[in-house]
């Protein structure tokens, strides 16, 4: 297996095959819809640790405990979330192109381009100090 992303429409029982193994961080977070006792279980013994969040019902809601771990979890994902959101904001659902050099190529452009973009956003605080200063 390459180190390329690949993007699963669900979180299946293949859920290994998907996974870099060169990568030495075995956290999983997930969201509430992939709660499932019989694949954490699968995931542990493949040396995963699940961060997945619990999900209630009208008869028997979450516990405290429960909503805390679920806060704690979606501290993590947000951040990813929202980079995703960002690139999906940018047109990366849909890449026009041949071949996978060229489409990583075109991922790449719209990575570069975000990260630019988040830089300019942290670099506003640090030029209004400095132009304050003068």
């Amino acid at each position: 297996m390459t180190n390329e992303y690949i993007a699963v429409p669900s979180f299946t029982l293949h859920v290994g095959e998907v996974i870099d193994p060169t990568n030495t961080n075995r956290d999983l977070y997930a969201n509430k819809g992939y709660v499932d006792g019989m694949r954490e279980m699968r995931l542990k013994r493949q040396g995963s640790r699940t961060h997945i969040q619990r999900k209630g019902s009208k008869d028997k809601p979450i516990s405290e405990a429960q909503e805390r771990r679920n806060k704690r979890i979606a501290k993590t994902r947000v951040r990813v979330e929202h980079i995703f959101a960002s690139l999906a904001h940018m047109g990366t659902k849909v890449l026009r192109s041949v071949g996978l050099p060229r489409a990583t190529l075109h991922l790449n452009w719209k990575v570069s381009t975000y990260n630019l973009q988040r830089l300019c956003h942290l670099m506003k605080p640090i030029r209004m100090q400095s132009r304050m200063e003068h």
